[in-house]
């Protein structure tokens, strides 16, 4: 299997806009010094994305994919629809198939799946299409050259994300609330509790999976039994679950201002999910994915012709594809301070973040 790893120019790419070429362009003629309209024939790229069941607007994972699409439609110029760029979104995992292979009937020149259960709609449409070129995230398929594999080390930001928690927790009590058991929920999980551990090995976080990315009722259901417990600090990796654990913790800050209780949003800043009124929000922080990023970065190379097939590409704390975002005063700077010294330790190697629970 072949591995790249990509650094982020995360300035170079969001002024792409201002270079990628326009439709037409003027041309300066040497025998006159005039200028005369050229077209460019450089053809249309489009890219679309299927969404897994938590839908393109889940505050989380799929929403970061679709704003990186968007903001690479916008850079080239592109409309939403056909030709330029879109979406679908799954009601079940039935659709998947069927919504990849709808895009590559469109004729999008790249599709993303969106996700680690669309494996199998992947390997079944690659096999199909051998023509199309297929991006899933958070996800490694070997063999298919026609298929580049985006990965985030998310348990090295997770682990970040513990240190904080363990050091901002007043009762000794932080929870985790899964999406569905598996690899990559599995790394957020053992990240999260290692940093808890590096911190203060006597915490035992408490861990609850929804077997679900979507169903908000069950989110909530967990997060008021886990806060029930004492719990003050509750860090998610649940898609649309996690809306249900902000809406708990804002209910309770509702009914007492006074009330210990705080979320840690995923994949991007979720912020604005926690805000209670103008100047209460229960969000400590969220650990970053930037899927948005990462799919712009891939669009750009297909696009250059550069497709990267076959390959895994995997962004890390030392890439700037993964971090924490900013608590906006919630943690402490002495907490923060701490946090940067655990960062610089695992971006050296000092300390190496466990991939799944138990290791």
């Amino acid at each position: 299997m072949k591995k790249r790893k990509f650094a982020f120019a995360l300035s170079g790419l969001l002024a792409l806009g201002t270079i990628l070429g326009a439709c037409g362009g003027k041309e300066e003629t040497e025998e006159t010094g005039t200028t005369t309209d050229t077209e460019t024939t450089e053809e249309t790229f489009s890219v679309a994305m299927v969404t897994d069941t938590g839908g393109v607007d889940d505050k989380s994972f799929n929403q970061s994919t679709w704003e990186g699409i968007q903001a690479f439609g916008e850079e080239n110029g592109l409309e939403k629809g056909d030709g330029g760029f879109d979406y679908l979104q799954s009601a079940s995992e039935s659709d998947y198939v069927s919504n990849l292979t709808r895009l590559i009937r469109r004729d999008f020149d790249l599709v993303y799946a969106v996700g680690y259960l669309m494996h199998d709609a992947v390997v079944e449409v690659a096999d199909q299409q051998p023509d199309a070129k297929i991006a899933i995230i958070d996800e490694v398929i070997e063999g298919k050259d026609n298929v580049a594999s985006i990965m985030f080390r998310a348990n090295e930001a997770s682990f970040l994300a513990g240190v904080a928690a363990a050091l901002e927790s007043k009762s000794g009590k932080i929870g985790f609330i899964g999406g569905m058991e598996g690899p990559i929920i599995g790394g957020f999980q053992a990240g999260f509790e290692a940093g808890v551990a590096a911190v203060n090995p006597d915490i035992k976080v408490d861990v609850e999976y929804a077997a679900s990315f979507s169903d908000a009722a069950k989110g909530q259901q967990i997060a008021k039994r886990m806060y029930d417990s004492g719990v003050d600090i509750i860090f998610h990796a649940a898609g649309g679950v996690g809306s249900g654990l902000f809406t708990e913790a804002k209910e309770r800050k509702q009914k007492d201002p006074n009330a210990n209780v705080w979320a840690i949003g995923v994949d991007r800043d979720q912020y604005d999910e926690g805000q209670v009124d103008a100047d209460t929000n229960i969000v400590l922080t969220s650990v970053l994915k930037r899927v948005d990023v990462a799919a712009q970065e891939v669009a750009k190379l297909a696009q250059e012709g550069k497709f990267p097939g076959g390959e895994t590409i995997t962004y890390g704390l030392a890439d700037q594809g993964v971090d924490l975002a900013d608590s906006r005063g919630a943690i402490s700077e002495e907490t923060l301070a701490k946090v940067e010294e655990f960062k610089q330790q695992i971006i050296d190697g000092t300390i190496k973040v466990p991939e799944q629970p138990g290791e």
